[in-house]
Formats: C-alpha cells, structure tokens, sequence
C-alpha cells in the first residue's frame, strides 16, 4: 500500500476540530474519502478546509490543533486503499 501525504495548501493556524466543543474531523484509524475534510486553516479570519484527497485509512497525524503551519507543511498521512 502507498502512503499519501496531505500537505497544508496556506500558512496559518490547523485546526483539527470545527469548534472546540466538537470531535476531531478525523483521528488515527479514521477511514477517509478524497473529499473527506481533515482539518481547517485560519488564514485572517478566514477558513480554508483541507481535504485527504485520496481514499484510504489515517495513519498518522503530524499538525497540532491550533498549531502555525505553513504552505506545504504536512498535515497528516493516509495509507491509500
């Protein structure tokens, strides 16, 4: 199985949840689809979604919730399939 990177597309603050009272959009063991959301970045008041863009299973989770990320930082890994 091949992994896929998900890469953050905009500098700012990853966020892992919705809202601070919500679950995580995904977490370690979640299976996703390409458009599954799997965090937001806040870029000045505005929120950007960050999509798995392949199928497969979260392996691994690298960005923080409400850590600064920049373009290109890796978000998290999903092995693909």
């Amino acid at each position: 199985m091949s992994e896929h990177v998900v890469q953050s597309p905009l500098p700012g603050i990853f966020y892992t949840k919705p809202s601070p009272e919500q679950p995580p959009f995904v977490e370690v063991g979640s299976v996703v689809a390409a458009d599954t959301v799997v965090g937001l970045v806040e870029v000045m008041k505005q929120f950007a979604e960050v999509k798995a863009g392949v199928n497969g299973t979260v392996k691994e989770i690298h960005a923080e919730n409400e850590g600064v990320i920049g373009p290109g930082d890796r978000i998290l890994t999903v092995e693909e399939g």
